[in-house]
């Protein structure tokens, strides 16, 4: 299983749409070895974690074709992880297409946003090349050969935002992006449902700042504390991989830096293009 993080930032990106601070300005003076575009995911060459406003950058600065892809696994509704209005190009003269349905899965207000963002311009032609799926928390399903796992994050009130470990071949993944906390309860629904993940990726967003489990992100002593559970629980193993990812432009994340910061805790960190096969 080949994993690759086409973008590892915040909702604000790195550097910040809209900021001008200075270590913004650093950034956009680095050029983009150091740019982070909004976090999404690719699973070996089949199946996405989250849709963000890059994702059709990504497809030719990284060299994706969104044409294969067979499934689409959102983790909540908020712009950066799921910009539904592009789906209205999936099909008709627009597209050639390689698989012929790409199924989304995702929360009752994913589903609810994608209605939204398609509803003005959707054309027949389009629609029927996508297929929506709820998706509850605590649940198992099989997609175009993978097994997934989904838990609740700790991260809105306003949905059921979700984690997911996927696995396929008998090499798992665990998706922990845009979360405090993980529960106890969760960790044990991983655990009863046989996860056994090689490589984890998770919520990084303070950095090496201290977060809050109740703040709806992590930082890197939050992370290791997630870790530990995990690890205990039997979900990860002493071998897999920890990878942090998903930094805001105020944890000042330049690459090296958050390479080194990674080290100390004996985890990876993850840049835009960053590949780990499992």
């Amino acid at each position: 299983m080949k994993i690759t993080f086409l973008g590892t930032g915040a909702a604000e990106g790195v550097p910040a749409m809209f900021c001008s601070c200075d270590f913004c300005n650093a950034v956009r003076r680095a050029g983009r070895d150091e740019v982070r575009t909004r976090t999404q995911i690719l699973i070996d060459s089949d199946m996405l974690i989250d849709f963000p406003p890059e994702a059709y950058y990504h497809s030719f600065a990284m060299g994706v074709d969104l044409s294969f892809v067979r499934a689409l696994l959102v983790t909540h509704s908020h712009m950066d992880h799921f910009y539904a209005h592009d789906f209205i190009l999936r099909g008709y003269k627009y597209a050639r297409l390689s698989e012929d349905v790409l199924k989304i899965y995702g929360n009752k207000e994913v589903q609810k946003v994608f209605s939204e963002c398609t509803a003005r311009e959707m054309k027949p032609q389009v629609s029927t090349h996508i297929s929506f799926n709820e998706i509850k928390p605590f649940s198992v399903f099989e997609t175009c050969g993978y097994t997934v796992i989904a838990i609740p994050a700790e991260h809105t009130k306003t949905e059921d935002a979700l984690l997911y470990y996927v696995e396929r071949g008998g090499r798992g993944y665990l998706h922990l992006h845009d979360t405090g906390n993980v529960s106890d309860e969760a960790i044990d629904f991983l655990a009863k449902n046989g996860a056994r993940a090689q490589a984890a990726a998770y919520d990084c967003t303070f950095g090496g700042l201290r977060g809050n489990f109740t703040a709806r992100h992590m930082g890197v002593e939050d992370v290791a504390v997630i870790r530990d559970k995990l690890l205990l629980a039997g979900v990860i193993g002493e071998s897999s991989k920890n990878i942090i990812t998903h930094f805001s432009h105020n944890c000042r994340p330049f690459k090296g830096d958050m390479a080194a910061l990674a080290a100390k805790y004996g985890m990876l960190a993850a840049y835009d293009g960053f590949t780990v096969e499992i």
